[in-house]
């Protein structure tokens, strides 16, 4: 599972592709990572502030909640941010990728 929801927050395990020509949710990666192509290189931490961008608009979350609990330096991570019904939706749509 590229998920986990503990008390009131998530635990998302992504795979980034920095570099993309735009930013957007891709399938599962292996089993349990959501892959997520990202429209800034992964240079000086571009990658990861356009990720939380991302994070932010998709979701409705403020960007300031995201946090890089794992991999801040790495492809594979783990960013943990406050549970909301926008994201309970978009797991409704988009879980059984």
């Amino acid at each position: 599972m590229f998920y986990k929801i503990i008390e009131n927050s998530v635990f998302l395990r992504i795979k980034a592709q920095p570099n993309a020509s735009i930013s957007e949710f891709c399938d599962i990666y292996g089993e349990n990572a959501l892959k997520i192509r990202i429209k800034a290189p992964a240079v000086e931490g571009a990658a990861n502030i356009e990720l939380v961008k991302f994070l932010s608009k998709s979701f409705k979350i403020s960007k300031s909640d995201i946090i890089f609990k794992t991999g801040k330096n790495s492809k594979i991570k783990i960013v943990e941010f406050p549970l909301n019904d926008k994201f309970k939706q978009w797991i409704e749509e988009h879980g059984n990728r």
